[in-house]
């Protein structure tokens, strides 16, 4: 822990600049530089290109067993460009990414704990390794299984994952699995008023596969989400078009759901090809696995938690925040309820229970942690009320508030890996535990050999 404030103003200095260069999956030359120099500064042996992705990060430290890998990201989001600090929408000129997810927050807290547990093997000469990764593409949901096919991960003995959110909390519950496709149909060009019976119509294709898709949807398990947007679907009205394009996310909180429901959104691309007499193209993008949590390392995580003290926040802080609270109030209040907090909360203090909620939104960390026991949690880096993937998540991820909370997930993460180091048990109890929930199956990375990186 004191390895990490006396790390804090460079910490603090790499997120902020992270932060003023949101940039797009698989394109992070900025923040994968920046990280990789903080780590090599420290004394860690830093491989760039990980598991095959060039933006990719591998950072290691000591020697021996326990293996405790930290799953850093640093992608932005499009569209979420803001001013830090702001208390109203305000995109920052010329800007079109934003870190709306707190990925700054999220890379460089597990390069903090990083830090602080090559520290504790240092000065009390423990056996054991401690592996940061640099993840890119987090947000197109493909980064992780990537690297992994690549043959990252395998290594570790176990995980750590932390995420910035508006509380602070260690989970138990699934995210989704998730398929990602492109489906384009090619079609003949006609005039469609002159001659519309020699035209063959890709948009029509797609409006067919849409609406066979939506007839999935009365079939499926209640689990599954399918969501889609067209990307292309002609010119102009008079002319038939001869190309359109449709993107599908399909989800479920198991990989073979996802897998069943996908190959039957495969067929109904097919039909709308064969009704429409057009040829259609699959672009398959990747895919990503549910969450498996280990409840071992979870325990862990949340008694450290509650051990450690949290910096308090600011009357400036808790004036910041109540103003974005303001700007999403529903969620602000709905949130309050639900957690039986006094309804002048403006920023979370203290741990809720152990989440076993389970979350429709997905995660490639999931992919890890079908290869080794992983654990998720949260700290409070955000006003309570603000939404996910929004402005107000950018205004505080750059802020002090942000800062803090990620300051407070190093050190919860570095005291969990001096403990695993000072007691390898826990990690041979959480390899039992992970071994029993795959149930002798293996991980099968969802990206095929041929799909290229992005």
């Amino acid at each position: 822990m004191q390895a990490i404030d006396q790390y804090r103003s460079t910490l603090d200095q790499l997120s902020k600049g992270i932060w003023a260069h949101p940039e797009a999956g698989y394109r992070e030359t900025y923040a994968c530089d920046a990280t990789a120099k903080v780590l090599r500064d420290a004394g860690f042996e830093v491989e760039i290109g990980a598991g095959g992705v060039p933006t990719a990060i591998r950072a290691s430290f000591g020697s021996g067993h326990p293996v405790i890998g930290l799953l850093g990201e640093y992608d932005a989001l499009p569209g979420l460009s803001q001013e830090c600090c702001g208390t109203e929408k305000k995109p920052v000129e010329g800007q079109g990414y934003g870190h709306g997810c707190g990925h700054n927050l999220l890379g460089v807290a597990h390069v903090g704990a990083a830090i602080g547990i090559k520290e504790e093997i240092e000065k009390n000469h423990l056996p054991g390794t401690v592996v940061y990764y640099g993840c890119p593409g987090e947000e197109l949901l493909t980064g992780k299984p990537f690297m992994a096919r690549g043959g990252a991960f395998r290594d570790l003995d176990l995980a750590m994952a932390f995420h910035p959110n508006t509380n602070n909390s260690a989970t138990m519950g699934v995210s989704t699995a998730l398929n990602s496709a492109k489906f384009h149909f090619k079609g003949r060009t006609a005039h469609a008023g002159g001659d519309p019976h020699n035209g063959r119509s890709a948009l029509d294709a797609v409006e067919l596969m849409d609406v066979g898709a939506n007839y999935l949807r009365e079939h499926v398990t209640s689990d599954v989400r399918i969501h889609y947007t067209i990307l292309e679907g002609g010119t102009a009205p008079n002319i038939v078009p001869d190309k359109a394009s449709v993107w599908y996310y399909v989800r479920a909180l198991s990989r073979d759901a996802v897998v069943d429901c996908y190959d039957r959104l495969v067929k109904i691309a097919k039909g709308a090809a064969m009704m429409t007499e057009t040829e259609v193209e699959i672009e398959f993008l990747g895919g990503c696995y549910n969450r498996l949590n280990n409840k071992v390392l979870t325990e862990m995580v949340d008694g450290i938690m509650r051990e450690l003290p949290q910096e308090p926040w600011t009357q400036e802080e808790l004036d910041f925040a109540k103003k974005l609270n303001e700007s999403s109030a529903s969620q602000w209040k709905k949130f309050l309820q639900k957690h039986n907090l006094p309804e002048d909360t403006q920023l979370h203090t203290g741990v809720l229970p152990i989440q076993y909620e389970n979350t429709f939104a997905s995660s490639d960390v999931g992919d890890v942690g079908h290869i080794v026991p992983t654990v998720s949690f949260t700290t409070a880096c955000f006003a309570i009320g603000s939404p996910g993937h929004s402005w107000q998540f950018t205004s505080c991820s750059g802020s002090s508030i942000g800062e803090k909370g990620m300051i407070y997930a190093a050190k919860v993460m570095a005291v969990a890996g001096a403990r695993i180091l000072e007691n390898p048990k826990i990690a041979e109890v959480a390899m039992a535990e992970f071994k029993a929930s795959m149930g002798g199956k293996e991980y099968v990375c969802p990206i095929p050999d041929e799909v290229p990186l992005p």
